[in-house]
């Protein structure tokens, strides 16, 4: 793929939602994305920067059953990844992995490792383990957080704890403290709230407005950021959580993204 006077890019078959960056990966620039058609059989490309840093190319190429509507790489394993995916109808989420002679031509079909089904809710998206090898990730859907533990030898996973959103109130996503791994946030129609996954009991929340995503800042603790539907972007210290520190209202495109991302650095 090519590059131009903004950027590379790669270009895929059928319209996408997800793409990861794969953290285990410390040789290389890489990425992974999944696709999204109905009718036709989705894909997820594992992409790579080439080491000039002037061209991507497709490193593998597998099929994928469903539309892919979440897709996140293992933050310890550079071949293993979770995927929530959809018929149109019902929602599932599996871990898979990448077969080791990924760079033929004719790429091997993807291992699932295991499923992570449940008997209620629909499925949001999947939370790994923040940093390290650990054996503990999340899933969401729109009624309960679950705890699980996940076996890759043994291509098992078994819910350890869950708890529920309550009556009134739909999970829609959430994050996983990377300074804290005992707190998880989640979005949850008009308000942020916490999980401690030891006890998998709520503990603080914070009123937004229609809030659609959520995640910590890399380096500092205490801080997050927020997308919301009506009210644009916020930025939070949980220290003081009634008000977020900082607001952007109209920066969802052209230089006002890079705005929000120097400001959470600084």
């Amino acid at each position: 793929m090519q590059a131009a006077s903004s950027g590379i890019g790669y270009g895929l078959k059928y319209q996408a939602r997800c793409i990861s960056d794969v953290k285990a990966d410390t040789d290389h620039t890489s990425f992974l994305a999944g696709t999204l058609s109905l009718k036709e059989e989705n894909e997820v490309h594992l992409i790579r920067l080439s080491s000039s840093g002037t061209e991507l190319f497709c490193e593998g190429l597998f099929s994928h059953p469903n539309e892919i509507w979440d897709l996140v790489s293992c933050p310890f394993d550079q071949r293993i990844f979770s995927t929530v995916y959809s018929n149109g109808e019902t929602y599932g989420a599996a871990i898979w992995q990448i077969p080791e002679l990924y760079g033929e031509l004719n790429s091997p079909q993807l291992e699932r490792i295991t499923s992570l089904d449940t008997d209620s809710g629909k499925i949001k998206c999947i939370l790994w383990w923040p940093s390290g090898r650990h054996d503990k990730l999340i899933s969401i859907n729109e009624e309960n957080l679950y705890l699980w533990n996940l076996d890759v030898p043994k291509k098992t996973a078994q819910v350890q704890s869950q708890d529920s959103a309550g009556m009134l109130h739909k999970l829609s996503g959430g994050a996983w403290d990377p300074h804290d791994v005992s707190s998880v946030a989640a979005t949850c129609e008009s308000y942020l709230q916490f999980w401690d996954v030891r006890t998998m009991k709520k503990t603080i929340s914070i009123e937004c407005s229609h809030v659609c995503s959520v995640d910590y800042h890399p380096q500092k603790k205490h801080i997050l950021v927020t997308a919301e539907h009506e009210s644009g972007i916020h930025i939070w210290d949980l220290r003081k959580p009634k008000v977020p520190s900082k607001s952007f209202q109209d920066i969802l495109i052209g230089h006002g993204l890079s705005s929000v991302t120097q400001s959470m650095m600084e």
